[in-house]
């Protein structure tokens, strides 16, 4: 198994920016895939960025791509997403996931079996 805590969320005003840890332990952290996710009150869990485990591949929803950053230190087992240029509608909680098992591009919170327990982040208008 894999543990996973996050850091650096909080409040933030409209157009200013977070950058948000997630430190692993437990495994190899460079077998594993890692993704962010966000839920919002009322909502579903919807992905927000993935990292191959070499870190050379990013993927994004699109709406974020351009805004948000995922990068990943194996030397470190961190993953990091910094966020620019935030928004209301980016208040959630963020979640760090890993797994082992998908292929880069992997999107579904199905396919992440290890989760951390979350920050939240809130934007102010």
């Amino acid at each position: 198994q894999v543990q996973l805590v996050e850091s650096g969320g909080g409040l933030v005003q409209a157009g200013g920016s977070l950058r948000l840890s997630c430190a692993a332990s437990g495994r190899t952290f460079s077998n594993y895939v890692m993704g962010w996710f966000r839920q919002a009150p009322g909502k579903e869990r919807e992905f927000v960025a993935g990292i191959s485990r070499s870190g050379g591949t990013t993927w994004y929803t699109d709406s974020l791509k351009g805004r948000f950053t995922i990068s990943r230190d194996n030397a470190m087992s961190t993953v990091v997403l910094q966020m620019n240029s935030l928004k209301p509608e980016d208040t959630a909680v963020y979640y760090c996931a890993a797994d082992w098992r998908p292929a880069d591009y992997a999107r579904s919170a199905r396919e992440f079996a290890y989760w951390g327990q979350g920050t939240q982040v809130t934007v102010s208008s």
